[in-house]
């Protein structure tokens, strides 16, 4: 029997990466979608930046998941593609920063959204990658605060009857990551506010191997105090 499948969006970055090392220590065939490459997962679909529609880029990927997969479901479908982008109404890139935010957060979670009425077990898990200052007003971070909450929102419509997704849906929001990225950005912050990379993908296997620990159509905040983490 061969070994079950999960999709990690957003592969190739900070907590992809780790998602994939994660997975694959659990004899996961892990399928990486992201703009590059990484060699550690079993199949990597590098996504050409050239697509002038957000269409051409699903079916793209669609096809080339489907020729993987070879009619298997995929137990997971997790993505954590994004970035953050700074700047209020009056910034001078902010019309430019607001595009960037729903390419990299709305863009990819309707995507995989899209590949989990296709491809994920009726039994399976579908994570997608909100934040957690998003649950209200972002004034200082707009365009990246909106397109979060629209992940929000996708994640408990998903959860519902008539969506077209059989498995279980959940959003993950965190606050701060800890990322060499942003302890190099805010090398003076409280790092024990910060929450591990490890200890959201270990919560993320828990909720797949375990269903009961996890509601579908939640939205989970990732709250890290004194280097202990909660997900409420």
């Amino acid at each position: 029997m061969s070994s079950p499948f999960v999709i990690i969006y957003g592969g190739s970055g900070a907590l992809g990466s780790v998602a994939v090392r994660l997975f694959k220590q659990r004899m996961y065939q892990v399928i990486n979608i992201d703009l590059s490459s990484n060699a550690s997962a079993d199949h990597s679909i590098a996504v050409p930046s050239s697509f002038e529609t957000l269409s051409e880029q699903s079916t793209y990927i669609s096809d080339k998941v489907s020729g993987i997969l070879n009619n298997n479901k995929v137990d997971a479908i997790v993505c954590v593609a994004g970035g953050w982008q700074g700047g209020n109404a009056a910034s001078k890139g902010f019309i430019g920063s607001a595009d960037k935010s729903i390419k990299q957060s709305v863009n990819t979670s309707l995507i995989a959204a899209s590949l989990a009425a296709r491809y994920l077990s009726p039994t399976g898990l579908l994570v997608l990658a909100g934040a957690a200052p998003a649950l209200k007003g972002t004034p200082g971070m707009i365009g990246y605060g909106m397109a979060k909450a629209a992940v929000h929102h996708l994640v408990t419509s998903l959860a519902m009857p008539g969506s077209g997704v059989d498995g279980r849906v959940v959003g993950i929001l965190p606050v701060t990551l800890d990322t060499k990225e942003n302890r190099s950005a805010m090398p003076n912050a409280d790092f024990t506010t910060w929450t591990p990379l490890d200890t959201v993908v270990e919560k993320i296997f828990t909720w797949l191997s375990t269903p009961a620990e996890c509601e579908s159509g939640k939205l989970y905040s990732i709250i890290t105090e004194n280097s202990v983490t909660k997900f409420e």
